[in-house]
């Protein structure tokens, strides 16, 4: 499909509900509509006491509508109208109590009403109060809402209204205008809807001594990339990551662990309670036995360095009995296919993604190509940015894990 198809053919019901950062809705109408979209807004009367209704008119172009029985609409019911026009809804933002009436079924105005009735697919931009977010009543209600298909774009952490610090933020409407004119493949079809998938990424850190460690050149954007793409395909994501410097992707629970034993530990215990494990992180194979307690001084004209094997994080997770479908990542300098295929059989996962890896390509680079193998099979993924071939990773691994699931071969989770 063409950018300009893409774009003709994109009619996105907003939804605003009251919240703050209502106030962002013209915006995201803005960026939208300047993208060739056409924009229905629909109102909840509390989202009045934080955007006027006038801008909203202005920038889409077409009239809010905020009322179930419209005698303006075809046949005087709004609900259905909306939902057989929509291509696309997106409810930004999402307060708390919008999320629980969702989840709940309940149809008490125009907006949750259209939701109901609509066959389009739905997008949440939840914005809250950084302990309402982090509330069981309302992680519950968001996790049953992602298991019927429903995507959740943030939230993200930053300053918020009431002054606190922390996770509840909506995202940006660039963000949102980004992933509501992305391709339709990525917004309807929810690959991992109802499932946990646990992705490793980052280098990891060795200490030699207070100021020195072993590190790689892992930059960790293929693993926070593969973080989004789960995410996007309705996935409950958690990223363990190394150190790096990237923030946390929207909508993604993010865990730091620093060396080779923090990532094995973290990992395995989290994927006891995951559908699908994804260690895309670049684990330090060695490490010094022990860090010395001072600075080592410079001195002697050689120093000798002793090493042992770090644990082996992949190996354990696909040997776990009634363990997660287990992907490994394999980052070669030589003779790809043969090494990779080496990986799959001697760790025991189901997939092994393998890029090559030397001067300006995989760890120097915002582009990525991956060969991915499995048993009796494999795959090419061509030269993209690397969320790009995130996303067509992840539609393998959706479609790997259903079939060696008809097969008997996966205890999900989630099920």
């Amino acid at each position: 499909m063409s950018e300009s198809e893409t774009k003709n053919s994109s009619r996105i019901l907003l939804g605003v509900t009251g919240g703050v950062a209502a106030y962002k809705s013209p915006e995201i109408v803005r960026r939208l509509t300047e993208q060739g979209a056409e924009v229905q807004v629909v109102m909840t009367r509390a989202a009045e006491e934080f955007v006027g209704v006038a801008a909203l008119q202005a920038v889409s172009g077409r009239p809010v509508r905020r009322d179930m029985f419209d005698a303006a609409a075809e046949a005087a019911m709004g609900h259905i109208e909306l939902a057989r026009w929509a291509d696309r809804v997106i409810v930004a933002p999402a307060t708390a109590n919008f999320i629980a009436s969702l989840a709940g079924g309940f149809a008490t105005d125009l907006l949750s009403t259209l939701c109901l009735a609509t066959e389009a697919p739905i997008t949440l931009a939840p914005a809250m109060n950084r302990v309402m977010w982090a509330h069981p009543a309302v992680q519950q209600n968001c996790a049953t809402l992602k298991a019927r298909g429903v995507r959740l774009l943030g939230p993200a952490e930053g300053e918020q209204a009431c002054g606190e610090t922390g996770l509840g933020r909506m995202v940006e409407p660039a963000e949102i205008a980004a992933a509501m004119l992305s391709k339709p493949t990525w917004l309807a079809p929810q690959l991992l809807a109802g499932r946990r998938v646990v992705i490793t990424a980052g280098p990891t850190r060795e200490p030699i001594d207070p100021v020195r460690y072993i590190t790689n050149r892992s930059s960790g954007k293929m693993g926070y990339a593969i973080a989004v793409a789960a995410a996007e395909a309705g996935a409950d994501v958690l990223l363990i990551s190394g150190p790096v410097s990237l923030d946390a992707p929207a909508g993604v629970e993010r865990v730091m662990v620093e060396t080779a034993e923090d990532m094995f530990r973290a990992s395995t215990a989290a994927a006891k309670e995951a559908d699908i494990f994804i260690g895309c992180a670049a684990v330090a194979d060695y490490r010094p036995p022990t860090a010395a307690l001072q600075k080592i001084k410079r001195s002697a004209q050689e120093m000798r360095l002793d090493l042992v094997r770090s644990p082996d994080t992949l190996a354990s997770v696909a040997a776990m009995p009634d363990g997660p479908f287990t992907v490994g990542f394999a980052a070669e300098t030589e003779n790809v296919s043969e090494h990779a295929r080496g990986k799959l059989d001697s760790k025991g996962v189901d997939m092994i993604a393998a890029n090559l890896v030397g001067p300006a390509r995989g760890f120097d680079s915002e582009t990525n190509a991956l060969q991915v193998f499995w048993n009796q099979g494999s795959a090419r993924i061509g030269e993209d940015t690397k969320l790009a071939v995130a996303r067509r990773l992840i539609v393998l691994v959706a479609e790997r894990f259903k079939a060696a699931s008809r097969a008997g071969g996966v205890t999900q989770a989630a099920s």
